[in-house]
């Protein structure tokens, strides 16, 4: 059986988290305690509610103008294998899958294979914003970051090439 989902919500509709029209799902637990995070409250490990991946696929079919799944936190990647079902699942249906982490794309490639789960998390994202949320970098200017260290990055390129290699949007 899968591990379910401990979340610290979901906006059925959001438009500022990826590209698109996107359903959003806020992971409850994250160890990074960056200051001036937007979501201090996802930090705890305890609370939140648990969910199961095909519940979120059943909300996310019923709505036919979603472009796809953003998974922000808290940290995703410290529920990698529930989170991972889940990017897994929602690419299956022809969504694009967005992952927010604070670790570096580069931490998590070199231990995908090393932490349960984070293999399957990354190789089922399509674009991941990576890096820890630096408050002294701040720019609301920043299209789908919050701080100017973030990279909005193309997985599957980054994989490919073995280069980083990242998205713009204007």
């Amino acid at each position: 059986m899968e591990r379910p989902l401990r979340i610290a919500g979901i906006v059925e509709e959001s438009i500022v988290d990826g590209p698109g029209i996107r359903f959003v799902v806020f992971a409850q637990g994250c160890k990074h305690g960056c200051s001036g995070c937007h979501n201090p409250h996802t930090h705890s490990f305890d609370g939140g509610t648990m969910i199961d991946a095909d519940w979120v696929i059943a909300q996310m079919k019923k709505n036919p103008l979603l472009d796809g799944i953003t998974l922000s936190g808290g940290e995703p990647f410290e529920q990698a294998e529930a989170f991972g079902a889940l990017a897994r699942k929602a690419k299956a249906e022809g969504y694009n899958v967005m992952t927010y982490t604070g670790y570096s794309y580069e931490y998590i490639y070199e231990n995908k294979e090393k932490v349960e789960g984070w293999n399957e998390l990354l190789s089922n994202t399509n674009v991941l914003v990576d890096g820890r949320f630096e408050i002294s970098k701040k720019n609301y200017l920043l299209p789908f970051r919050g701080s100017e260290n973030q990279r909005v990055i193309d997985v599957s390129k980054t994989i490919n090439t073995g280069m980083v290699l990242q998205l713009s949007f204007s």
